[in-house]
């Protein structure tokens, strides 16, 4: 008997390779690092867990062990699949509101452990969200995914309000303080005593 290669019809492109595991936005701490709240940040390019997933799970499986099971907080997810094809298996998903910080993204694989992230909301500025990547992936920072945001809100805001107060002071001609003006009947230019 002999065998035949035939060349095999293409896949129809599922949400498995609508994103590339090459734009997947990702920081994790150090992997000597001593636990933390917080294993790192995931910023994903939308809410869609069946898009997103793959993609999350294709770049933490070979770190972490095969990530078996994922749980959320439902609150900033339009939709909550409980099971979502990944690589060829089924990743289990499963949400609790009140129990969990609704920033939080909770990676669990089989043998190994669990592990934590920050979810950074898609349309976040590309500041904030790398500061938030940085923040959540220092092994020496102690905030919770809720007060990292909250404190990405305080900075946001901060910065908002000195780029409002440096547009005002330039819109009235912010040059720097102004010179010392005379009072009349002084002269402008320091005169020499006289003899020297």
């Amino acid at each position: 008997m002999t065998a035949t290669a035939m060349p095999m019809p293409m896949p129809t492109p599922t949400a498995e390779h609508r994103i590339s595991q090459s734009s997947l936005r990702l920081s994790l701490a150090p992997p000597d690092s001593s636990p933390a709240l917080l294993d790192g940040a995931w910023w994903p390019r939308s809410r869609d867990l069946s898009a997103e997933l793959p993609a999350l799970t294709a770049a933490l499986d070979p770190r972490w062990g095969r990530i078996t099971r994922v749980a959320l907080n439902p609150t900033h997810w339009p939709a909550t699949p409980r099971k979502v094809p990944v690589a060829g298996r089924v990743l289990h998903v499963g949400w609790f509101k009140d129990e969990q910080d609704p920033h939080k993204l909770l990676l669990l694989s089989y043998r190994i452990g669990r592990w934590d992230l920050l979810v950074i909301p898609p349309g976040t500025p590309e500041a904030t969200a790398a500061w938030l990547m940085a923040a959540a992936a220092d092994p020496l920072r102690t905030g919770t995914a809720s007060e990292l945001m909250a404190e990405a809100a305080r900075r946001q805001r901060s910065a908002a309000a000195d780029r409002d107060q440096e547009a005002v002071w330039d819109a009235e001609g912010g040059h720097g303080p102004p010179a010392a003006i005379p009072r009349p009947g002084t002269p402008l230019v320091p005169l020499r005593p006289e003899g020297g």
